[in-house]
């Protein structure tokens, strides 16, 4: 395995109450609370460092978080319910820790990263190679 990476929870993160006007579910303090324990029970403490922050700012696909490691490309992911997807963040995490650059293979990835991905962001300091002149 490559070197830790670290896993943000927006826990500003909420969504509507269905049926219940100004009512709202703290999804995202739900989810970095239940990541912390699966984490823990999964053994991948070592590998993934959870880490609550206030908000991502992708407040129309609650609950999201950002999987972030030196050198690797970060990944934003949004629509997820603390309820239906702790085994697949797990999993998709201990793959990108598992990677030297952050990029898991599509195939590879569980159903909800392909559909979630808000955004890939470059690691700082990429240096892509120049395209061919014509």
């Amino acid at each position: 395995m490559a070197s830790r990476v670290t896993l943000f929870v927006c826990t500003s993160c909420r969504q509507a109450v269905e049926g219940a006007a100004e009512a709202f579910r703290p999804t995202g303090a739900e989810l970095a609370t239940a990541l912390a324990e699966r984490i823990a029970a999964a053994g991948v403490a070592d590998a993934v460092l959870l880490e609550p922050v206030e908000c991502l700012a992708v407040c129309k696909r609650p609950a999201t978080i950002a999987l972030s490691g030196d050198g690797r490309w970060m990944y934003l992911i949004g629509d997820l319910d603390p309820a239906l997807h702790l085994d697949d963040i797990v999993s998709a995490a201990r793959a990108y820790a598992a990677t030297d650059n952050g990029i898991v293979p599509w195939r590879e990835r569980p159903p909800i990263f392909r559909k979630g991905v808000i955004a890939r962001v470059p690691p700082l300091g990429l240096k892509q190679p120049e395209p061919p002149t014509p």
